[in-house]
């Protein structure tokens, strides 16, 4: 699918920074509530790091999945490649082969 972007981002939720991948099977510590802004994200630590997760990639306290948060930096009118779509977040990758996460608030489909 190929989106829009509608508005840059990030714009009022704090960059979270750019990070490792994490492979299946690391350890994840996260916190008891949802993301009041996106249930279905959790913040967590994982690997010593304190991004925000999909709860639906951790079982067990661990990955169940090879997984990176960085989010995407992108600036109104960016197109996307969209690869996945989790709990009203998007992992995308921009014209310049960059992939990350992006808030589907901040885009629009441009497929017909």
């Amino acid at each position: 699918m190929k989106v829009t972007v509608t508005q840059n981002y990030p714009h009022k939720w704090e960059f979270q920074g750019t990070f490792p991948t994490f492979p299946k099977g690391t350890p994840v510590a996260m916190a008891q509530e949802e993301d009041s802004d996106f249930p279905g994200w959790y913040a967590c630590d994982i690997a010593g790091h304190t991004p925000y997760i999909p709860g639906v990639f951790v079982r067990d306290g661990k990955l169940t999945r090879d997984y990176n948060p960085t989010e995407l930096i992108q600036a109104a009118g960016d197109k996307l490649e969209i690869h996945e779509i989790v709990h009203a977040w998007l992992l995308a990758t921009n014209d310049k082969g960059i992939t990350g996460w992006i808030p589907a608030e901040c885009v629009v489909s441009t497929d017909n």
